[in-house]
């Protein structure tokens, strides 16, 4: 019997010819990811098991992305431990505050290869997926046991089909499509599964589109959400790894649980709608909402595609005079790219606030913070309640063209009229 792109890597991940749904393995890790909010219980764990040394320091990645630079005591606390337990463990893979969100700090470091097995203390772990490998999230206890043995459980998931045919109309984007995709599956739809996309759309999307579209498969309940590897992928990676790059492909044969398959063309700017991911509506049905912030950026859409989509629009106008735009590249090469390439220039002139490259307002813990009644149309990828701020405020999830034609208008504006 055929098996999934799933099931071939954690089949070889766990030393085994071939590994059905439900069963259950133990797989060994490629690589490890914490950051400043998940790892300091990870080492605190680490330490009380009577661990002393990490299995492979080159296979664990430590970025500072959620509180940077630190904005409490507490926050500082937390570095200083990841700091010294890097030090201590002689972790060559650590990146300290500026570099970036873990989700495109540890792609563009090489580490994100197809057929790789890759855990992160972190729920969107499963933004690698587009390269091809098996990604996800798990916690930080487990994370501990990972550090120390380099072994994980899992249970083998079921795998779903998306097949992706067509292109994207000017100011249509990959976030318009998985959040059709959501709201068509539901937030519990996919639960533990593994989603692949596929089909020949998906040759016409980038990385950064391929990105966003495993990124948020975790917010329909999936285990991992997997793009297989291309000439496309192959042309990321090659600036980036010297090591061979194997594409892992689905058998023809392969069972899957259920296949659904969607049409670029026909897809049209979509939001999700507070205070579930899966409640999405067309721009249309909600245009006219009066909003308070705009925020651009996070793991979901602060990439260049997503900067330059933005900019596209703002360039030459100026955001409207009751919303404020906060502005956060994904990393420090987004960073210095958007700088060279004048798109910092066009959202500073344009009235936004330019944040280092960080998670900055996406899950409030940092900037932005929403007051009560606020509302804000965010590119992130979870609008729950108190999410950014006040459990009274509102989060309207959107793609990066959505966001910025709303902050000019002051209202939830559909793209394509700008």
């Amino acid at each position: 019997m055929g098996m999934t792109i799933a099931e071939k890597i954690l089949a070889k991940a766990s030393g085994k010819k071939q590994v059905a749904p439900g069963e259950i393995v133990e797989a060994k890790i490629d690589a490890a990811m914490i950051h400043d909010l998940t790892g300091p219980l990870t080492v605190n764990t680490f330490h009380r098991m009577g661990a002393s040394k990490v299995w492979d320091p080159g296979k664990i990645v430590i970025i500072f992305d959620h509180q940077v630079p630190a904005n409490s005591i507490d926050a500082a606390q937390n570095h200083m431990v990841l700091r010294e337990f890097a030090a201590k463990q002689r972790i060559p893979n650590f990146y300290d505050v500026f570099e970036g969100i873990c989700h495109q700090v540890l792609p563009e470091k090489g580490f994100a290869l197809p057929g790789r097995l890759i855990v992160g203390a972190d729920s969107h772990t499963c933004t690698y997926g587009a390269f091809g490998c098996f990604a996800t999230g798990i916690g930080a206890t487990d994370m501990a046991a990972v550090f120390a043995t380099g072994k994980l459980w899992f249970r083998v998931p079921e795998s779903m089909k998306l097949i992706i045919r067509g292109k994207l109309h000017m100011r249509v984007m990959s976030k318009d499509l998985i959040l059709q995709i959501i709201g068509d599956i539901g937030a519990d739809g996919a639960t533990y599964r593994s989603v692949e996309f596929i089909g020949p759309g998906i040759q016409n999307l980038s990385m950064d589109g391929r990105m966003t579209l495993c990124n948020m498969a975790v917010e329909m309940g999936a285990k991992s959400g997997i793009v297989p590897a291309d000439r496309v992928t192959k042309r990321y990676l090659a600036k980036r790894t010297k090591r061979p790059i194997k594409p892992v492909k689905g058998d023809p044969d392969a069972t899957y649980v259920e296949s659904r398959t969607y049409e670029l063309s026909r897809l049209e700017p979509q939001v999700a709608c507070p205070h579930r991911v899966d409640n999405v509506k067309s721009v249309r049905e909600v245009e006219g909402v009066e909003i308070d912030q705009a925020f651009l950026g996070s793991c979901t859409n602060g990439r260049m595609g997503d900067l330059k989509a933005a900019a596209r629009i703002l360039k030459g106008k100026h955001i409207s005079k009751r919303v404020r735009m906060i502005v956060a590249p994904a990393s420090r090469e987004i960073y210095m790219n958007a700088l060279e390439s004048g798109l910092i220039k066009i959202f500073v002139k344009a009235g936004a606030l330019v944040e280092a490259p960080c998670c900055a307002a996406c899950m409030g813990g940092h900037v932005g913070f929403l007051g009560p009644g606020e509302v804000c149309i965010s590119s992130s990828n979870r609008n729950f309640r108190g999410r950014q701020g006040s459990p009274k405020s509102r989060v309207y999830l959107a793609s990066s063209a959505t966001v910025a034609a709303s902050a000019v208008k002051g209202i939830i504006t559909d793209p394509r009229d700008m």
